[in-house]
């Protein structure tokens, strides 16, 4: 039974044809052997045939991971592998040839102390001069390559495990907002949202109450709980969020995209909603209990819809420092785009 294709179709058909492509060049390998059986070869090849397979019975649409994007983390260690073995079964001539992407590759997620790209900038300056590949230097690339993408996988699953946690806190926001709104709507004289300013008589969020409605020496708590309701709390919580859903869509002009299957802009967006319903209350909660002074006393609806909407923003200040995260991990991700501290530099000269 097929299941809705999870994760970025682009990325998946892009790997499926680096697939086809790997496994038409084994292919071509193999039939290039020699009259002798080689064993150690025979072995090569074959595994790199199984991976080859592995991946791309990761991708197909059949398959049990439910995680998404998961499995294209998953195909692409398979593809690395055959495409390693591949290294390792090919001419050294050919190596040769492929060295200006093995260093490139190398570069971006290698740092510029780590030994392995050291070397791998030696090798690469050896042939530009006119040197001829040994097997050792073939060895030194191929583990040289292996870590480098192994350094990609770990950058990726960074940003997936990110992804992960801020859903995570949405959802657990989310159910806070639907519990404060069922709260609200159960019993809306618990805490209202109402304010009495002065000759106004009470207000709250859907409804006010004219001074001379009130009763003489009738508590104010009292006036509070006939005016206040069950809507108070739903509609405060609805403007915030969509004050919020504002800021959100501001925000995204801070972040770039990812070519990686993991949307952190979307789980940002999905962040920001129940935060700026939960600030919008937490603030007027706040004025109402003359934590700032001068704004304990809102004369209509209308200002406390309003001061709902500027604490639904205000969210930012909080959720800003999720931008500032999530952006400093998709800079973790090697690529054109990457930090200054993964840019391509100048291969280092040997010793003489």
């Amino acid at each position: 039974m097929f299941r809705r294709e999870k994760g970025l179709w682009e990325l998946r058909e892009g790997l499926s044809s680096r697939i086809g492509e790997l496994d038409a060049l084994l292919h071509a390998e193999r039939d290039r052997g020699g009259a002798q059986p080689d064993p150690e070869r025979e072995a090569l090849v074959a595994r790199a045939f199984e991976e080859l397979e592995g991946a791309r019975e990761t991708l197909r649409h059949s398959h049990r991971r439910r995680q998404p994007a998961a499995h294209l983390a998953v195909a692409q260690a398979h593809y690395d592998t055959a495409h390693s073995l591949m290294l390792r079964l090919v001419p050294l001539e050919r190596i040769g040839a492929m060295l200006p992407g093995l260093l490139a590759f190398v570069r971006e997620h290698l740092t510029v102390s780590d030994e392995r790209r050291v070397q791998t900038e030696q090798i690469a300056l050896s042939v530009l001069a006119g040197g001829v590949l040994d097997e050792a230097q073939r060895q030194i690339l191929v583990d040289a390559t292996s870590v480098a993408r192994q350094a990609h996988l770990k950058e990726n699953l960074r940003v997936r495990s990110f992804t992960q946690i801020v859903y995570g806190i949405s959802g657990v926001l989310a159910v806070v907002v639907v519990l404060v709104a069922v709260v609200g709507a159960l019993a809306p004289r618990m805490v209202p949202l109402c304010f009495e300013p002065q000759g106004v008589g009470v207000v709250c969020a859907t409804g006010s109450a004219p001074a001379e409605s009130r009763l003489p020496g009738q508590d104010v708590d009292d006036v509070f709980a006939e005016v206040a309701s069950r809507w108070d709390y739903a509609v405060v919580l609805f403007v915030g969020m969509v004050a919020a859903a504002i800021a959100a869509a501001a925000s995204l002009r801070r972040i770039r995209g990812s070519s990686t299957p993991y949307n952190v802009p979307v789980a940002l967006a999905m962040l920001k909603l129940p935060t700026g319903a939960l600030t919008a209350v937490l603030g007027l909660l706040l004025m109402r209990g003359e934590f700032v002074p001068g704004l304990q006393s809102l004369d209509s609806s209308a200002q406390i819809i309003a001061w709902a909407v500027i604490f639904g923003y205000a969210q930012q200040l909080f959720t800003r420092f999720v931008d500032t995260q999530a952006q400093t991990v998709l800079n973790s991700v090697g690529g054109p785009s990457a930090t200054p501290a993964k840019q391509p530099k100048e291969p280092q000269v040997p010793p003489s």
